[in-house]
């Protein structure tokens, strides 16, 4: 058995603290992570984790290994990646997760570019509004949209995604165009919330440099952004999204921008990844395509 990949296996196991959740991301049986992790503690002879039928989680010999073991799998992905300087010597499997709208309109057109030059590199996608556990769930990079709160995380700002207000024509034919903030008391905001149930924002801007909001009603309230672009196509009230994302439809006149003097503040965008002393050359290289994707993005009037 290869003493990296069972170091790998362990690894990946105590930081999800599931060998359930560590199978999933390793594309391995549970039987097979279980095994690795036997295999392992005869090798070394010790006991490396405490389980029980909740929870799995490092013991105090288990707590050690397992910084020396991630010191040795960094090293490891840097000493294969150190010779390496064209696109096809790149191989391995890289998990990266984002919101769902910026995997689809932003990420996803432009991969085919990305995989014709690093053809042995393998993505896992995860495209979901909600916020994964990066470390947990054995992510090597996210997408956040909004600000970021995760000490144990590194965070690179990629900039700031221009917000804008929108609605269809259908909807404005019924209830008519809002021409300033006051307008706004006949009108029904599509309210999005990640948690249902949770108080959502009202309209959002920005006057003399402060964030403000207004109070408004509304019908409809979803928790992700599919929902929420299909909610606005449909009829159902204004929302306020990021303008990259909107644009194809302004452009077609499937949504018309409103009240454009009244917009949320630009939304951050970051992209995050896990403390390590080295990143593969896979990862790295990853993580600059997408920079340099998100960067094009935002910053696009």
């Amino acid at each position: 058995m290869n003493k990296i990949e069972l170091l790998r296996t362990f690894v990946r196991v105590a930081e999800a603290g599931s060998f359930t959740q560590a199978a999933a991301s390793l594309g391995l049986q549970k039987a097979s992570v279980s095994e690795h992790v036997r295999t392992l503690e005869n090798l070394v002879g010790a006991r490396l984790l405490h389980r029980t039928t909740r929870k799995v989680q490092p013991t105090h010999d288990g707590i050690a290994l397992l910084e020396r073991s991630k010191d040795l799998l960094s090293d490891m992905d840097e000493l294969e990646g150190m010779f390496r300087h064209d696109g096809a010597a790149l191989e391995g499997r890289l998990r990266v997760d984002m919101p769902t709208v910026f995997a689809r309109k932003t990420v996803l057109p432009h991969l085919a570019s990305f995989l014709n030059k690093y053809p042995h590199i393998r993505i896992e996608l995860s495209s979901t509004d909600r916020r994964v556990d990066l470390v947990r769930e054995g992510f090597d990079c996210v997408v956040r949209v909004g600000d970021v709160n995760e000490p144990s995380l590194i965070a690179r700002p990629l900039g700031a995604l221009v917000m804008a207000n929108a609605a269809s024509p259908a909807y404005l034919k019924i209830h008519g165009v809002p021409k300033k903030l006051e307008d706004l008391a006949q009108h029904k905001l599509i309210h999005y919330s990640p948690i249902l149930g949770a108080r959502p924002a009202g309209f959002e801007y920005v006057m003399d440099g402060q964030s403000c909001e207004l109070p408004m009603a509304g019908n409809v309230t979803v928790n992700n952004a599919d929902a929420y672009e299909a909610a606005c196509l449909n009829g159902l009230g204004l929302v306020q999204s990021p303008l990259s994302g909107l644009r194809a439809h302004l452009v077609s006149g499937a949504l018309v921008q409103l009240l454009p003097d009244h917009v949320p503040a630009p939304m951050p965008i970051s992209l995050l990844y896990a403390h390590r002393r080295h990143l593969s050359q896979r990862v790295r290289t990853f993580m600059e395509w997408l920079a340099a994707l998100i960067e094009q993005d935002a910053s696009a009037k």
